[in-house]
């Protein structure tokens, strides 16, 4: 779980997050979603790396958020950053939990996707900034 009014502090806790948090709060962040992040909320409460499902179970996270009828969202990569060449032709909107704290807390601070997909998302998932494919 990710909120924002405790970004340097975290909490652990046996309970579930749909016990914790009135389910309109809780957005699940997967890269399945159909919507985009547009801006961070600090009134929400975002479940990152519930699963990670890029290979084994496509779409797991989602069908998950779904049975729980929770909001979800994925990280805007598409629209800020382009497809690099590459010789293994891999391109992967699926990031570790480290990367998407990364992201929503560096997006936090400069208010800027493409500062924060630049903090996030290594050139290994073969998405970069179109500045840095010219």
């Amino acid at each position: 779980l990710f909120s924002l009014s405790c970004i340097f502090q975290m909490d652990t806790t046996q309970e579930s997050y749909l016990d914790l948090f009135p389910l309109d709060a809780i957005v699940y962040l997967t890269p399945d979603s159909e919507n985009v992040l547009e801006d961070i909320d600090p009134n929400k409460v975002y479940v990152l790396g519930g699963l990670v499902d890029e290979s084994i179970h496509k779409k797991l996270t989602l069908q998950r958020a779904q049975g729980q009828s929770l909001q979800t969202a994925r990280l805007p990569i598409r629209e800020y950053m382009v497809k690099a060449v590459n010789s293994r032709n891999y391109h992967s909107e699926t990031l570790a939990i480290n990367q998407v704290f990364d992201v929503l807390s560096t997006y936090y601070e400069t208010q800027s996707w493409p500062a924060a997909l630049k903090a996030g998302v290594s050139s290994g998932k073969g998405y970069v900034l179109p500045d840095a494919v010219k």
